[in-house]
């Protein structure tokens, strides 16, 4: 594995935050670091922050809710892609759950295990772990990117520099993610008790005036 990756990972997994007030200080923290490190992976995540540097707050933070609150297409929790509302989407976050213990790392309880920040963190901390779970979501990593990219959203160049920290995808790799964008999530519709059955962020976001 590349020494740069873990830190690759983490800043990735700062920048997909919710920009709320503590962004300005996440922002240039992530930004000092990757340029004093001079990490030659971390290019696209430089251009992110050189691409937000100076929007407003409320302004980034109401594009972030409509880029990835308000699309089934664009959200930050994988196993939407390929549970959607069905009960095995609860089953898969349990599991989530247990392997982040049995590598002694708990997640926090306010947000969902399957929030690609939160895999990314944990990925940073347990490269070896971490990388296997990145890859076994990796069909709804690439659609992400895809429709980031589509969208015209900055934060593609975000999701760019994740999936280059893993080997280059598969033909499988490109004909699920393929298959997820045009089929999109499965639909049943159930209780994901304890989980939330909805495809948004887990904890609600304040919403500024749009750009």
């Amino acid at each position: 594995m590349n020494p740069a990756t873990p830190a690759v990972r983490q800043a990735a997994a700062l920048l997909l935050g919710y920009p709320g007030p503590d962004w300005p200080a996440r922002h240039a923290l992530v930004r000092d670091c990757l340029t004093e490190l001079s990490i030659p992976a971390a290019a696209p995540l430089l251009r992110f922050c050189a691409t937000v540097d100076g929007v407003p707050l409320l302004d980034l933070a109401a594009a972030y809710v409509r880029t990835f609150d308000r699309s089934r297409r664009r959200t930050l929790h994988l196993t939407y892609y390929t549970d959607g509302d069905t009960r095995r989407r609860g089953s898969t976050l349990a599991a989530l759950k247990a392997r982040y213990r049995a590598h002694g790392w708990a997640p926090p309880e306010d947000e969902l295990p399957d929030h690609l920040p939160l895999m990314l963190e944990f990925a940073a901390r347990c490269p070896d772990p971490g990388t296997r779970l990145l890859r076994d979501h990796r069909a709804a990593l690439e659609l992400l990117r895809m429709s980031l990219t589509d969208h015209g959203s900055p934060y593609a160049d975000v999701l760019r520099a994740v999936c280059d920290t893993l080997p280059g995808p598969s033909p499988a790799d490109r004909a699920a993610a393929l298959a997820l964008a045009r089929g999109g999530p499965p639909t049943e519709t159930v209780g994901l008790a304890p989980f939330a059955a909805t495809a948004p962020a887990a904890t609600p976001h304040a919403e500024g005036p749009g750009r």
